[in-house]
């Protein structure tokens, strides 16, 4: 009876898969705890969502997430994160320097290995972070991206053999590995190409004198496949297995742990758990998470998945955005399109970033019309400038990028360009927190290499104080906007402030752990002025969904025909309402941070 190993992804990979990765730590290390104590040894803790999502929707740091993390669990734990390559933790591409302190920090942190992948499979992405990590005393999981593809797509990519060809580029790059993960974000890998890949993988790694690199598999059950795909797996010569704990399991998850060993059953093959604590471990895992909203289509399979490979991370994750934005209706078409986005971009593997470049260029194309509009992730990544995607993108579409983003393709190295760009690497950000007055640490200039944007800086607003609770609990779900509203919340017992509404009147609460709540009455609004004779001219319309994030003009400015009015965010990504004709702005009909929908009338000139 051979004993197959598994990490446990509950910590990770099950919060990014379910809930959008929005999960504060202190509110899972009890099961954590109970994990260790039940006999887990690897464990799947942080990076990808889970870097940027703390400082973004949780309140907390990162880094001490991962400290914390690590003494809970005690020294001898395999703490496993996920990184993008030259992305590291980042959806945007990184310079050398800041590639290089990702592996610094997550060792100084308390992490064992990293799984490192390149969602394009360019050897040139892993290479050097690869190099990185090694050399900071970390353990690299190099890792080949898959998934399965729509009928009647005529390509090479994502077969066994063009997965064997990464892997005897890897080889012959001579980058340092502890391990070969093949990563299916999607689960939509056929298990026979599994079976064959991962075959033909061993024999190669056998050949080339690591016979002691084990070769891990991970995929979700988004598509109902995922246990076929690791019988397949094993079958072909893995010995790693990714699994997960309830109610973070199956749907967008991976499969459960103890779905896997009752899989096991009369095979030749086994899980060497006890099953009675791993249901203990559950239970006490169910309680930890009660509060937490899980979207419905998270703990659901869904066949379409096989015909538009969605990752199941970024399929909650959008949907949970196209909620926001009142337009989850729309997500069918959205799935739809995504078949001929996948196709005309290069064939790149539907895991993030590229996942999210392809839902966000599927979602302009449902929105606005076909290729109206080239985004900015799916342009760059067609026009050359995360990789080589493994397939040539469709001309014309890159055609298309090249004049609405006035870039010209490239082959040159990412990370050349980025060692180029003087808003990337350590410099920039030092420069950052200098004209901020906020301490030059390592830490600190990695946040805002990775949490920062240029029209939002989430990082350094974190850094200067900003603790937004983004999470999604059952109460938001099920208590009306009129009887609470929560303005301002904190974790790790920081204090949090509400605006409570009770008969109808307003209350400030400001919660301060260990004293009394401070509770003020809202005085009223002033009463509202006549309504104004409305504005006359030419209405300008919200092209899609999406929450204002910056108005550019004011009322009484002269303007003229494709001026920024407004922009607004949709899925990650912006997008400007320009002046559809000369004149003068006569109304803005929003305020920064409204929600918009499609077609809604902004502006007046």
């Amino acid at each position: 009876m051979k004993k197959i190993r598994f990490m446990d992804t509950s910590f990770r990979d099950g919060f990014q898969s379910v809930i959008g990765a929005r999960v504060v730590t202190a509110d899972f290390l009890p099961a954590l705890e109970a994990a260790v104590e039940a006999g887990f040894t690897h464990l799947e803790v942080g990076g990808g969502a889970r870097f940027q999502s703390p400082y973004f929707y949780c309140g907390e740091d990162a880094f001490d997430s991962m400290d914390t993390i690590r003494k809970a669990v005690g020294p001898d734990v395999n703490l496993q994160t996920l990184a993008r390559g030259v992305n590291v933790v980042g959806l945007s591409s990184q310079s050398s320097d800041i590639i290089d302190l990702h592996a610094k920090m997550f060792k100084k942190h308390g992490m064992t290995t990293i799984r490192n992948f390149d969602a394009l499979n360019d050897i040139r992405n892993i290479s050097y972070s690869g190099r990185c990590i090694s050399q900071h005393g970390l353990k690299h999981q190099t890792t080949i991206t898959m998934m399965g593809l729509p009928p009647n797509m005529d390509t090479e990519a994502h077969s066994p053999s063009f997965y064997c060809r990464i892997l005897e580029q890897i080889l012959a790059d001579g980058v340092p590995f502890d391990s070969l993960c093949f990563k299916d974000a999607s689960g939509t890998t056929p298990p026979s190409i599994i079976r064959e890949t991962v075959r033909r993988c061993r024999e190669m790694l056998d050949a080339a004198g690591k016979k002691d690199c084990p070769i891990e598999m991970h995929t979700h059950d988004t598509a109902d496949m995922s246990v076929a795909c690791y019988m397949a797996a094993i079958e072909g010569g893995a010995e790693i297995i990714d699994l997960s704990m309830a109610p973070m399991s199956g749907g967008t998850g991976q499969p459960d742990i103890l779905t896997m060993w009752h899989a096991f059953k009369g095979t030749d093959y086994t899980l060497d758990i006890d099953a009675e604590k791993i249901l203990k471990v559950e239970e006490i895992f169910k309680k930890c998470m009660a509060k937490y909203m899980l979207p419905p289509e998270a703990k659901t399979t869904n066949p379409l998945i096989t015909l538009c490979p969605l990752p199941g991370g970024a399929l909650t994750a959008n949907t949970q955005m196209m909620r926001d934005n009142n337009c989850l209706d729309r997500f069918p078409e959205v799935v739809a399109a995504m078949r001929e986005v996948v196709e005309k971009g290069g064939f790149g593997t539907s895991v993030t970033p590229v996942s999210q470049f392809y839902f966000q260029q599927a979602f302009a194309n449902v929105m606005q019309g076909p290729w109206k509009t080239i985004t900015k992730g799916y342009g760059r990544m067609v026009l050359g400038y995360f990789g080589k995607t493994p397939a040539e993108p469709d001309p014309e579409i890159v055609k298309l990028a090249a004049q609405q983003l006035k870039l010209e393709p490239t082959t040159e190295n990412p990370r050349d360009l980025n060692d180029k760009n003087p808003n990337l690497g350590r410099a920039h950000a030092e420069q950052v927190l200098k004209e901020n007055n906020l301490p030059i640490t390592d830490e600190n200039v990695f946040i805002i290499a990775t949490c920062d944007e240029a029209a939002d800086p989430k990082g350094l607003k974190f850094l200067k104080g900003a603790r937004p609770m983004g999470c999604r609990f059952v109460s938001d779900a099920t208590t009306s906007k009129e009887t609470k509203k929560e303005t301002h919340t904190m974790a790790n017992n920081a204090p949090a402030a509400y605006t409570v509404v009770v008969n109808g009147k307003p209350y400030a609460v400001q919660v301060i752990p260990g004293g009394a709540p401070v509770i003020t009455p809202v005085a009223a609004a002033p009463a509202a002025a006549p309504a104004a004779a409305a504005a006359k001219g030419t209405e300008v319309t919200a092209p899609m969904p999406g929450t204002v994030l910056r108005i550019e003009v004011s009322i009484g400015q002269a303007v003229k025909k494709g001026d920024n009015l407004i922009t607004i965010e949709a899925m990650k990504m912006e997008q400007e309402i320009k002046a559809t004709a000369d004149g003068t702005v006569a109304a803005i009909n929003v305020a920064q941070g409204d929600t918009v929908e499609s077609g809604q009338v902004v502006a007046i000139i």
